[in-house]
């Protein structure tokens, strides 16, 4: 079972929805103790950082997904729910993320219109990562964000928007997207599908 984050934030269903249409056991989950044994978590994340990490500590699934980091559970960050996997945002300073991977998250570059809303090619820096596996070089994605985590050697691909911006990032069995998987048509569901191989692939508890 691959469990979905609902935290209340904006529309989380779509990413459930693609997981589901793809074959997997995909289920929103509200209550903490439904997400013990996923075989891997997703946090999608829509709007401000500030409102997202809130409401996240309020339901209590912000245990759920630092259980799930420490025990090196497959997971994948979306958007928001990708920027919080990070110690914060400047978007809104003083509020905590849930600090797994070091770093701020900053504003796109300068002299840019935002929030970045298009489609936009992804740049492969580690094509042999699992999150890109199968993906040519001719591989768009559907961005929507005027925020970014910034460069480091987690970064496995990066997207031009007035200069280079981090667009996925891999770290073991953790994996986050500053698009949208579930609505970047055929590449989007081919990351989705590597997701559920990731989740099909974890050692099973005895």
């Amino acid at each position: 079972m691959i469990a979905v984050l609902d935290y209340g934030i904006g529309n989380l269903r779509s990413a459930e929805k693609a997981l589901v249409h793809l074959g997997a056991d995909a289920r929103l989950v509200t209550d903490p103790d439904a997400a013990t044994d996923a075989a891997g978590v997703v946090l999608p994340g829509v709007g401000a950082f500030g409102a997202c990490a809130d409401a996240l500590r309020r339901s209590g699934l912000d245990q759920v997904a630092m259980g799930a980091l420490e025990r090196g559970t497959p997971f994948l960050g979306i958007c928001v729910g990708f920027q919080l996997l990070y110690q914060g945002s400047v978007e809104a300073p003083g509020v905590a993320g849930l600090g797994f991977l070091p770093g701020t998250v900053q504003d796109l570059p300068p002299g840019v219109k935002r929030p970045q809303i298009q489609w936009n090619r992804l740049v492969r820096r580690r094509p042999n990562a699992g999150l890109l596996a199968g993906l040519d070089d001719e591989s768009w994605v559907y961005f929507v964000h005027s925020f970014a985590p910034g460069d480091s050697d987690d970064v496995v691909a990066t997207c031009d928007y007035g200069g280079e911006v981090t667009a996925a990032i891999e770290r073991g069995p953790v994996w986050g997207t500053q698009f949208h998987p579930e609505k970047s048509g055929t590449v989007g569901l081919a990351i989705l599908k590597n997701f559920i191989g990731a989740c099909a692939a974890r050692p099973t508890k005895h």
